[in-house]
C-alpha cells in the first residue's frame, strides 16, 4: 500500500540546457499523429500549458515522474507536498475527473474548436437546424412512385438506419484508449482508413454536402425571397420597381454573408434556433393547409411507373435517393459535439445523444406528416419540386396572403441559418490553411475575406447551376455514405468489434449495404436525369 502520494506543482522547473526535452507538437491535419520535437523560430516558442481534461482537450497526456514511480522515494520531500491518507480517495477521483493534458493551440484558433462551451441545448439548435430543410418537402414525390407501403416501409428504415449511425458518430468523437477528440469528420475518416484513403473517401462528400446546401440554400432563399416580396407588394398595392432573378440572388447573399461574420459555431447557436424554429414552422404550415384544404380532384395514388423495366427499376432507386437526401446533418455532428467540454466523468457524448435525440424526435415530427399528408393531398400530381411549389399552385386562391406570405417568411429564415450552420466546416477548412502554413490565427480582416469570398463563390455556383435542386435523387446516392456507411466501417476499424459477434455482423452488413446503395443510386440519379430531361439553363435562373 502507498503511504505517501506527491503532487508535483502545475508549473514545471526553469528548463535547463541539457535535460530539457523539447516542446511537443501536433498536426493539427492529423489527429492521429505522433508528438514531434521542433525548435523555436526567430527566438519564440509556443509553451503548452497544463489544463484539466474537462477544458476539453484532443489529446490526453498524463504526468508521470521520470523515474516512472508514482510515489517518490526521497525522505527530505516538503510536508506541503504531502497528500495526507485520508484524502488518498479525492485524489483517486481527481485523476479520474481531471486528466493532466496538453493542448494543442491551434485547435484555439479555429471556427469549430475556437469555444468549447456548449452544451446539449446548443446541440439540439444545431442539430435540428442542419437535420431538416428544404429537401423535406420533396418527399412526396419519393411517394408516387414507390406507394404507399413501400414509401412509408423506405422513410422508416431509413430514419432508424440514419439514427442509428448519428449514435456512432456520438460515441466514435472521443477515443478514451489515447485520449484523441475527433472533432471533425475528416480526422475520423483519416483515423479509421489512413490519410490517404480517408481523403479520397471523404474529401469530396463532405465538401459537396457543405458547399453544395449553401448553394441550395441561396437558390432557395433568393426565389422564396422574390415570392414573398410579389406576396406583400400584391396586398398592399405597391408597385415598386421589380428585380431580376440574379438581383435576388445577390440580395440574399448579401444576407448570408454579413451573418457569416460570426466567429465560431458556438456563436450561431441563435442563428440555429431560428433556423429550426422556422424549419419546424414552415413544415407544419404547409402540411396542416396542405391536409386541412381536403384533396385535390383527380388525385391518383397508383404509383408512377412507365416505360420500360429498366426504367420502373432506375425510378424506383431515384425514390429511394430522395429518401436518403432528405436525411442529412451526419457530417456536422462530431463538429457540433467539439464544441462541447468534456471530461471522463462528464463525457460529451451524454450532452450530444441528449440533444440529438429531442431533435430527431421533432425531426421525424416533420418529415412523417409531411411525406404521408403531402402525398395524401396531391398523389401523383405534386410538382417535381415539392410542397410549397404545390401550396402555391393549387391553393394560392383559396389560402390566405398571410399565410402564404408567413410560409415563405419562415423558408427565407431557414435558408439564412442553414447557410451558416454548413458553411462552417468550409470556413473551418480555409482558416486550416492559413494557421498550417502562417502559424498563427487569421486576423478579423483575413476572416471577413475568406468568409464574403465563400459567399461569393457559392452566389456564382448558384446563378450558374440553378437547377441543382432537381437533382435530388443523384446528390443523396452522393451524399449517402457519409450518412449510412462511413460510420459502420469507421467503428468496425476504430473499436474493433469481436469478430462474428452481433456488432461485426450488424455494422458489415449495413456498411456494405450502404455502399452498393450509393452506387445504384448515383447511376439512377443520373440515368433519370439523362433519360427524363433535366432542363440544364446555365447562367439562367429563373
Amino acid at each position: 500500500m502507498i503511504d505517501q502520494v506527491g503532487s508535483n506543482p502545475i508549473t514545471s522547473p526553469p528548463s535547463s540546457n541539457h535535460h530539457d526535452s523539447p516542446p511537443l507538437s501536433l498536426s493539427p491535419d492529423h489527429p492521429m499523429s505522433a508528438a514531434t520535437t521542433t525548435e523555436p523560430k526567430n527566438g519564440h516558442e509556443i509553451t503548452f500549458s497544463i489544463t484539466p481534461f474537462n477544458r476539453s482537450p484532443d489529446r490526453l497526456m498524463t504526468s508521470i515522474p521520470p523515474s516512472g514511480a508514482r510515489t517518490p522515494n526521497s525522505t527530505n520531500i516538503k510536508s506541503r507536498n504531502m497528500t495526507p491518507k485520508f484524502l488518498t480517495p479525492l485524489a483517486s477521483f481527481s485523476r479520474i475527473a481531471f486528466h493532466l493534458t496538453k493542448l494543442d493551440p491551434t485547435d484555439a484558433w479555429l471556427p469549430i474548436t475556437e469555444s468549447r462551451n456548449g452544451n446539449a441545448y446548443y446541440a439540439a439548435f444545431h442539430s435540428l437546424c442542419a437535420g431538416i430543410g428544404i429537401q423535406a418537402l420533396i418527399l412526396p414525390v419519393a411517394f408516387t412512385i414507390l406507394g404507399w407501403a413501400w414509401g412509408v416501409i423506405a422513410l422508416t428504415l431509413t430514419f432508424i438506419w440514419q439514427l442509428y449511425t448519428l449514435y456512432l458518430l456520438v460515441n466514435l468523437h472521443e477515443s478514451p484508449e489515447d485520449g484523441v477528440r475527433y472533432s471533425r469528420y475528416m480526422q475520423l475518416a483519416k483515423a479509421a482508413f489512413g490519410v490517404r484513403l480517408g481523403r479520397i473517401l471523404a474529401k469530396f462528400p463532405i465538401l459537396y454536402l457543405s458547399i453544395g446546401s449553401c448553394v441550395a440554400s441561396i437558390i432557395i432563399g433568393a426565389s422564396t425571397s422574390k415570392i414573398f416580396f410579389q406576396i406583400v407588394c400584391a396586398v398592399d398595392k405597391c408597385n415598386p420597381e421589380k428585380l431580376t432573378v440574379v438581383e435576388w440572388y445577390l440580395v440574399f447573399t448579401c444576407g448570408v454573408i454579413i451573418l457569416s461574420q460570426l466567429p465560431n459555431l458556438n456563436s450561431i447557436a441563435g442563428v440555429s434556433l431560428v433556423g429550426a424554429v422556422s424549419a419546424l414552422g414552415y413544415c407544419l404550415t404547409i402540411w396542416v393547409v396542405s391536409v386541412a384544404k381536403d384533396r385535390i380532384p383527380n388525385v391518383s395514388y397508383n404509383p408512377a411507373r412507365d416505360g420500360s423495366n429498366v426504367t420502373k427499376f432506375f425510378d424506383v432507386l431515384n425514390a429511394l435517393g430522395i429518401i436518403a437526401f432528405a436525411f442529412r446533418g451526419h457530417n456536422l455532428v462530431l463538429e457540433i459535439q467539439a464544441t462541447m467540454p468534456t471530461s471522463k466523468v462528464h463525457p460529451s457524448q451524454v450532452p450530444m445523444w441528449n440533444g440529438i435525440k429531442v431533435s430527431y424526435t421533432l425531426v421525424a415530427m416533420c418529415l412523417f406528416p409531411l411525406a404521408i399528408g403531402g402525398y395524401w393531398a396531391y398523389g401523383h400530381l405534386i410538382p417535381p419540386s415539392g410542397m410549397l411549389t404545390a401550396l402555391f399552385v393549387f391553393h394560392s386562391q383559396d389560402v390566405a396572403k398571410s399565410v402564404l406570405a408567413l410560409a415563405s417568411l419562415l423558408v427565407i429564415l431557414n435558408a439564412l441559418s442553414t447557410f451558416q450552420i454548413y458553411g462552417m466546416p468550409t470556413f473551418d477548412e480555409m482558416e486550416s490553411v492559413y494557421v498550417r502554413k502562417f502559424k498563427k490565427p487569421c486576423a478579423w480582416w483575413q476572416r471577413m475575406v475568406l468568409r464574403t469570398l465563400f459567399g461569393f463563390t457559392c452566389f456564382f455556383i448558384a446563378v450558374a447551376v440553378p437547377f441543382i435542386s432537381n437533382l435530388a435523387g443523384l446528390i443523396g446516392g452522393v451524399a449517402l455514405p457519409v450518412t449510412l456507411a462511413y460510420p459502420c466501417f469507421m467503428w468496425l476499424r476504430i473499436k474493433k468489434p469481436k469478430v462474428y459477434s452481433p456488432s461485426w455482423w450488424l455494422n458489415w452488413g449495413l456498411g456494405i449495404l450502404g455502399m452498393i446503395l450509393s452506387g445504384l443510386l448515383i447511376s439512377a440519379g443520373t440515368y433519370v436525369v439523362i433519360h427524363d430531361g433535366v432542363k440544364f439553363n446555365f447562367f439562367k435562373p429563373v
